[in-house]
């Protein structure tokens, strides 16, 4: 212990009756609440990466210390903070964490109800969204209440001179870890300091920070105490101490800094070599994208239905050129509407079990990292489209929606980068009048025959017959052998569209100048590839064939050819997944595109994608020829497909079995048969869960603290006998002068307590109480009335002295809740060994 031959000091830094002084708590206080702030924002900044965060992070940590020098200089109490905390969200949330809705009066309203579901929903959307996510919608709500409320509560924590200061450091790792646990799925780059590689160099280093500024301010503090207890003796006992620290303070010092040290070579060196191959599992990681496609009906089984007479002239959407400051800007080659990468051998899907793009779907906040190409723009408006699949150019840079589902298209817009789909599920998908600008880019076109094959990811077995097929014409390996198989396929397919002519020539018919009709069914599955290709087989074991040179026999169209050359492509080793969209231009004659931008439902097209060792992927046009159609001979001499069977005159009945489920386009049921439409049900439940959650999280402790002091004067009204009630109205009018605002020591008498309240019945109800307590005459339930009648006018008068908004905080102030767990204001001070003290309190008079 220091040597008492010095003067005490502090004793101007002591908090006084008056307005308090800053002394030295204050200020190294107020340092450490900015050294966190400052780390924090570190720590988050690859999450928003814009000026719009540094604005944030330099407001709200300001409006926060003004707020917390406020409260502590003037006292105020934990609701009073609460509430100028709240007024300040409210004030500064929507310039500073929706500045998109900075505008009109309307989109401030709006504004203002995106900040509300920012604050409930925002922590769980900004780790659905691609980083960084910039000012997109609301989702620096989030960070606005850690730089505003956790700054204000640090700052407050840290000037309180009891034990409850040391809350501090919690609420400051907190601060820290929010960037930590909301940011990045990956670590930053290995870092060579000399002959040393220092592994999550950032990571370390915001953590090593934030303990470090802990641990500081943790040492100052409790050495603070120290001093100050050693003051209050030494002006207690007359005995001056000394300054100067003695050999025990200086070898504690020094443990404790070797301890730090020891701690921060094991933090930076040991643990992250340590953990160097260990994925980082962040709050992103455990969080799916909210939509299943795997579950949705593949677009590819609905294609056949575009070619129906009904729907094969209506305008799915238009593409225009995007101009920007007079320059028209490139269109794209192609439009791409659904990236399907998992085959079951039934259908072509999108995700799934056996898909080939690990990627995921994502809300993109403002931009992507698109890569290197040719920069295409393109603006899209959706007409007679209604899927959940957008139309989208090359790799997606950016996006932005116009009309007047802007904002919920922008909510609801999901987009997979590795393959280069998007989806978009407001109201169930597109409707007509949306619009749209993508931007995006286009990779360099590399030839399939340079291509090299980098190993098949497996999946479903191809058919003997196409194995066979691409055994007898395949050339050598990789791309060349690819190139040459596919040419082959297309060369000896023919395209068609539909099953039966019918009475009148089909509209996809007329579309295609000297065609001659030839059937073809439906289906993608691994039965209808195999039939390709067996007739393909049988056809070149035809003498007619060789004789005539026609080898045309496998007939299908883009649905049936895109599936058999993604199985050739994986039988070579290529990673294969078929796109469906449409051609703006074509490089070869014969190929479908849209005219002058205008996509009709017969000019979309499916072509396969194939994956080269590089990790690029290459399309492949895949739609068969139609010049040249199958022998006749052949056709008119084919058996049928359904072999007409004879059956028994006495046969069995047999149960069908259940139907397996159908990918294929059905028509719609008709609107007598359909149910109810309830399509509205859902957002208005949506919304009032919403608004139902904020209003429970606003007012949620308030209910509970009035609901908790209801419960208590219940019990004290009507439990125990009738001197016991009458004792526990007396406790509740004390309880009720406490949340007033008026002191009240627990060493006083009734009478003294009345007397010190000042209320018109005060006395009385001391000397009642007191006569209750200490007499033994026999009390009646008229007694307790007249009593508890006189205590609730006196709890009425006390909450409206001081007018309304007064009287609405004493009824939710928790003065009187925590009363009983205060220690003894007069309680007497004993030295324990060691110099610890504990407190012994005096017994309150009853």
């Amino acid at each position: 212990m220091a040597r008492m031959d010095a003067a005490p000091r502090g004793a101007a830094e002591s908090r006084g009756p008056g307005a308090p002084k800053f002394g030295a708590r204050v200020w190294i206080g107020a340092g450490f609440a900015a050294a966190i702030a400052v780390i924090a924002a570190v720590a988050a900044w690859p999450i928003y990466r814009s000026g719009t965060f540094a604005l944030l992070f330099v407001a709200g940590t300001v409006v926060a210390g003004g707020i917390a020098a406020v409260a502590w200089w003037r006292r105020w109490s934990g609701w009073a903070v609460a509430g100028a905390l709240a007024l300040a969200i409210l004030v500064l949330g929507v310039p500073l964490a929706v500045p998109s809705r900075l505008g009109s009066p309307d989109d401030v309203v709006r504004g203002l109800g995106e900040l509300a579901a920012g604050l409930v929903l925002g922590w769980k959307d900004l780790v659905t969204v691609e980083l960084p996510v910039g000012s997109y919608r609301n989702l620096l709500v989030p960070a606005l209440v850690v730089f505003l409320v956790g700054t204000c509560t640090v700052l407050l924590l840290a000037w309180r001179e009891d034990r409850a200061a040391y809350a501090a450091v919690p609420v400051a790792l907190g601060m820290v870890t929010f960037g930590l646990f909301f940011g990045r799925a990956t670590v930053s780059a290995p870092l060579a300091v000399g002959p040393v590689l220092l592994y999550a160099p950032l990571e370390t280093g915001i953590g090593v920070a934030g303990l470090v500024a802990c641990l500081l301010w943790l040492a100052w503090r409790t050495h603070d105490e120290r001093v100050r207890a050693l003051q209050r003796a030494a002006a207690s006992s007359g005995v001056r101490i000394s300054r100067r620290p003695s050999a025990a303070d200086r070898r504690r010092t020094a443990l404790g800094a070797g301890m730090v040290a020891v701690a921060l070579v094991l933090a930076v060196a040991i643990v992250p070599f340590a953990a160097r191959g260990a994925e980082r599992e962040v709050l992103r990681s455990a969080v799916g994208p909210d939509i299943d496609l795997s579950a949705e009906v593949s677009p590819l089984s609905q294609y056949r239905a575009l070619f129906a007479d009904a729907r094969a002239d209506d305008v799915l959407f238009t593409v225009e050129p995007v101009v920007t400051d007079g320059v028209v800007g490139g269109l794209p080659e192609r439009i791409r509407l659904a990236t399907l990468d998992a085959y079951d051998g039934e259908v072509f899907r999108s995700g799934g079990e056996g898909a080939v793009d690990a990627g995921r779907f994502v809300r993109v906040p403002s931009a992507l990292d698109a890569g290197e190409g040719t920069p295409v723009a393109a603006r899209i408006e959706i007409d007679d489209w209604d899927g959940i699949w957008m139309p989208t150019a090359g790799r997606l840079e950016a996006v932005a929606f116009d009309g007047d589902r802007a904002a919920s298209l922008a909510d609801k817009f999901y987009y997979n980068a590795s393959a280069s789909a998007a989806v978009q599920t407001a109201g169930g998908g597109f409707e007509a009048g949306d619009a749209f600008v993508v931007r995006g880019v286009e990779p360099a076109g590399t030839e399939l025959a340079q291509l090299d094959a980098p190993g098949s990811p497996g999946g479903v077995a191809a058919p003997d017959s196409l194995r066979t097929w691409m055994d007898e014409h395949a050339v050598g390996s990789g791309g060349p052998a690819l190139e040459s198989v596919v040419a082959l396929l297309r060369e000896r397919g023919y395209l068609s569209h539909g099953l039966a002519e019918g009475e009148q020539e089909p509209a996809w018919v007329a579309a295609i100048p000297d065609y001659t009709f030839q059937p073809s069914a439906s289906g993608h599955s691994l039965a209808r590839v195999d039939t390709m290709f067996a007739r393909l087989l049988e056809r070149e074991t035809d003498p007619r064939a060789v004789a005539s040179g026609n080898y045309v026999a496998a007939v299908g169209d883009d649905e049936q050819f895109a599936v058999a050359v993604a199985l050739m492509a994986r039988e070579l080793g290529f990673p294969s997944r078929v796109v469906m969209g449409a051609r703006l231009s074509a490089a070869e004659p014969g190929l479908a595109t849209c005219d002058e931008g205008v996509c009709r439902a017969q000019d979309l097209s499916a072509w396969t994608e194939v994956q080269s060792a590089a990790g690029d992927w290459v399309a492949i046009d895949v739609t068969p020829q139609h010049a040249q159609s199958p022998s006749l001979d052949t056709t008119e001499q084919r058996d049928p497909e359904n072999v007409t069977e004879v059956r028994p005159e006495s046969v069995e009945e047999v149960v069908p079995p259940d139907p397996a489920q159908e990918d294929s386009a059905t028509d719609s049921p008709d609107d007598e048969e359909a149910g109810a439409d309830l399509a509205w049900l859902w957002p208005v439940l949506r919304v009032g869960g919403i608004v139902l959650v904020v209003l429970v999280l606003a007012l949620g402790p308030f209910l509970i603290v009035i609901g908790t002091k209801a419960a208590r004067r219940r019990s004290r009204r009507r439990t125990g006998t009738p001197a016991a009630r009458i004792a526990g109205g007396w406790d509740e009018y004390v309880d009720a002068a406490l949340d007033t605002g008026r002191a009240a020591s627990r060493t006083a008498t009734r009478s003294e307590l009345a007397a010190a309240f000042a209320t018109p019945a005060g006395a009385a109800l001391a000397r009642d109480a007191d006569r209750a307590v200490f007499s033994p005459a026999d009390l009646s339930v008229d007694d307790v009335k007249g009593y508890w009648a006189a205590v609730d006018a006196e709890r009425r008068a006390l909450r409206r002295e001081r007018g309304f908004w007064r009287g609405a905080l004493a009824t939710v102030s928790l003065r009187s809740l925590f009363r009983p767990m205060a220690p003894e204001p007069g309680g007497r001070t004993r030295i324990a060994e060691r110099g610890r003290r504990r407190a012994e309190p005096v017994r309150p008079m009853p």
